[in-house]
């Protein structure tokens, strides 16, 4: 979350709108957006964002984003402003739309690596309200650990399609896990699970999640949704951003 507070700052091009001024460190993230949009829209040119849509009437707005000095760690982000996975507007349409461009970019985690890891393999995140440092959602794409994949094939075939908890822990943490099947995988919605998990409905803002295929190397297998729920709650521990698993397969 530092780091992309960081990145943030260095894109900001613009001063933080009064309406939003309340704290304005929060938003900086919002402001390089801004000028992502404002370069879409006057130039046709995406700069400092690696792509923008500006949607359309069915289609809610995204941009991509590349974390400077990062090469692989990306965010998704609404054009809209949105705070965060607490917000309300993602429990419908607009939830999935989002999971759906966040899975789409993927391919920009893969392509920084000359393919050296499989699209299938790279993992999306987002924090709580309390584990992130920017109020505009954003859904990270990048590496997982290989722990993290070695726990998922390992244990994978036992997470159902209800959310139950994961059958080790990552860590000190105890996450649930759902399964997603492959043919479900791009109408899923997230946020709306996660309001489905025992207990959590109106509580989302300490929640994070994190979801990756569950094995890679099988496209039947679909995806496995991890989260919890706490403070501070940040499942990107689950993430390497120095992408060592992609150094294992070029070994390989």
């Amino acid at each position: 979350m530092r780091r992309l507070l960081i990145v943030a700052t260095l894109l900001a091009v613009t001063s933080v709108p009064a309406a939003r001024a309340a704290n304005p460190v929060r938003d900086v993230l919002w402001v390089a957006l801004q000028g992502c949009v404002l370069a879409k829209k006057a130039a046709g040119r995406s700069f400092p964002c690696l792509s923008v849509d500006l949607g359309d009437g069915e289609r809610p707005g995204t941009a991509v984003l590349r974390a400077p000095g990062q090469p692989t760690h990306t965010v998704v982000m609404p054009t809209d402003n949105v705070s965060g996975i607490e917000a309300p507007v993602l429990q419908g349409p607009r939830g999935a739309a989002y999971w759906r461009a966040a899975l789409a970019a993927r391919h920009a985690v893969s392509d920084a690596l000359q393919g050296r890891l499989p699209i299938a393999a790279v993992g999306l995140e987002v924090n709580s309200v309390g584990g992130r440092s920017q109020d505009q959602l954003h859904i990270h794409l990048d590496c997982m650990r290989r722990s993290v994949m070695a726990a998922l094939k390992a244990h994978g075939p036992a997470v159902g399609e209800t959310w139950a908890p994961f059958p080790i822990p990552f860590g000190e943490t105890r996450y649930l896990a759902l399964q997603v099947p492959a043919d479900r995988v791009e109408g899923f919605n997230p946020f709306a699970a996660l309001a489905r998990a025992p207990g959590w409905q109106g509580k989302l803002h300490d929640v994070s999640f994190a979801a990756v295929a569950a094995d890679p190397e099988n496209p039947q297998a679909g995806m496995i949704v991890l989260a919890y729920r706490m403070p501070e709650a940040s499942a990107e521990d689950l993430m390497d951003h120095s992408c060592r698993a992609a150094r294992s397969h070029r070994a390989d």
